[in-house]
């Protein structure tokens, strides 16, 4: 019984590591850069959907749908302040300030929402179904049901739509897809927007099974790095299935040997998995020119 809740429970964790991931993927299949603002994007969902839904009493689909396009406006600015100016020079620059605007992000949510952590009542039913005799929530259904939906729904767009190809196409040749007319700087700040929506997503997602507070996404905007590397960050379903792998190994480590070596055994067989898939699961070998 105890495995089995484990189970369960990392399939849900899972999921929400693969979430973040996606919003890795997104960024850097657009534009080569990623977000390291994206712990903070998840619990900025997660902040705004509890003052929209709990502090103001707001029925819980316009409190998601506001949290959300915030969260996608979260990312606009992102881009446009932390990532653009640098990239533009050629600096790497954007990956110290992603962090810093990340860092400010919860700093500002500390002092506007406070310190305390707060209890996210959730939508669904409190009672858990009896699978198989093991009890599950329903959120814990409902999350790993949505990540394969969002990688599903990347894949298409990606390859079977005018939009996807136009996006992939940016970085593939930026003057290339310039001179066929594609907007770079809107594909990119519209990946921006997208992965910080999939952050904002697995916050409020998250939240009634953790505590919301300024600091939730710091840990796991860090772990859900190393799922999107592991899984091969060219690859939706490679983010995806290492998310369930990590969170499965994390509910199984803390369940057989204790939460006191649950960080120390994870990362550990993170490396281990680098060591043996340098290109991640599911990503492909980039290629150099000569």
């Amino acid at each position: 019984m105890l495995i089995a809740l484990a189970l369960v429970s990392g399939l849900g964790l899972g999921s929400m590591y693969g979430l973040l991931a996606l919003g890795f993927y997104v960024t850097y299949a657009v534009s080569g850069t990623v977000n390291f603002a994206q712990g903070s994007s998840m619990m900025l969902g997660a902040v705004l959907c509890y003052s929209f839904a709990v502090t103001l009493d707001w029925p819980p689909l316009p409190a998601i749908l506001l949290a959300l396009l915030l969260c996608a406006f979260w990312g606009v600015i992102v881009e446009r302040i932390a990532v653009r100016p640098f990239a533009a020079r050629g600096s790497n620059g954007w990956l110290m300030a992603t962090v810093a605007l990340g860092i400010i992000l919860e700093n500002a949510t500390l002092f506007l929402f406070g310190k305390e952590p707060r209890n996210y009542p959730s939508v669904l039913a409190d009672t858990p179904l009896d699978i198989a005799g093991v009890p599950v929530m329903p959120l814990q259904l409902v999350i790993p049901a949505v990540g394969l939906s969002a990688a599903g729904a990347l894949h298409l767009l990606a390859r079977g739509t005018r939009l996807g190809k136009a996006l992939l196409a940016v970085t593939q040749n930026q003057d290339a897809a310039r001179l066929m007319g594609i907007d770079v700087g809107r594909a990119i700040a519209l990946a921006y927007a997208a992965s910080t929506v999939f952050a904002g997503i697995a916050g409020i997602l998250i939240a009634p099974l953790f505590n919301v507070s300024s600091d939730m996404g710091t840990l796991f905007g860090i772990k859900a790095f190393a799922v999107a590397i592991v899984g091969g960050i060219t690859s939706p379903w490679g983010v995806v299935l290492a998310g369930f792998c990590y969170g499965v190994v994390e509910a199984m480590i803390a369940a057989l040997f204790g939460s006191t070596y649950t960080q120390i055994l994870t990362f550990a067989v993170v490396i281990l998995a680098l060591a043996a898939m340098p290109n991640g699961i599911l990503g492909a070998a980039g290629t150099k020119k000569v």
